[in-house]
């Protein structure tokens, strides 16, 4: 998507040669046309999977989740990362490390919003080492229901988390795939 490739290469700022700061895209604030854009084009990519809704982890991951689910005409479904007082006491929960926070959280998906007869079109913003992501594939298989596919905004396929997946079959679109953050620069795979 060479639309997303120009404004990570005008917008985006590499911290180390592991972490890459998308705060204006994904992470901290959202251009809407930009986001609809990326909705679209996973729209596209998925079309025809008789998903019956979009899951995603929280908070990066909603914003272009909410976008494919739109243009799908499906509901958005989130894990949250903290429970709440309302919390179903018997929800689905997995442990997960989180490479960007340093920490191991919890996600967690009422059973009432995913069910064995769901289709569901994984979206998330960024994979690196796929630890949010496999603890969000384990929750589905819980569940029971069958998942379409898994779309990613931004690879670093310089880690191992997409490759992981695509070798344990699963599907797995990319938008944009970077290949390295070495020298500071961000260098772009196929």
């Amino acid at each position: 998507m060479d639309i997303l490739k120009e404004r990570i290469l005008k917008e985006a700022s590499v911290i180390n040669p592991g972490v890459l700061k998308l705060d204006s895209l994904l992470n901290h604030g959202v251009d809407p046309q930009l986001t609809m854009e990326m909705g679209k084009e996973f729209a596209r990519r998925f079309e025809g999977e008789k998903i019956t809704k979009v899951i995603t982890v929280e908070a990066s991951g909603i914003p272009v989740a909410f976008a494919t689910a739109l243009l799908l005409g499906v509901p958005l479904v989130f894990a949250r990362r903290k429970k709440t007082l309302l919390g179903e006491p018997d929800a689905y929960i997995e442990r997960v490390p989180s490479f960007t926070k340093g920490i191991v959280t919890d996600l967690i998906v009422s059973r009432e919003l995913l069910r064995p007869d769901d289709t569901v079109l994984f979206i998330d913003d960024i994979i690196a080492n796929g630890d949010a992501a496999r603890g969000l594939l384990k929750i589905i298989e819980k569940s029971g229901a069958a998942l379409a596919g898994i779309g990613i905004v931004l690879e670093k396929s310089f880690q191992a988390g997409g490759q992981t997946l695509r070798e344990q079959g699963y599907r797995l679109e990319t938008l944009v795939k970077i290949k390295s953050l070495d020298n500071n620069e961000i260098s772009f795979g196929d």
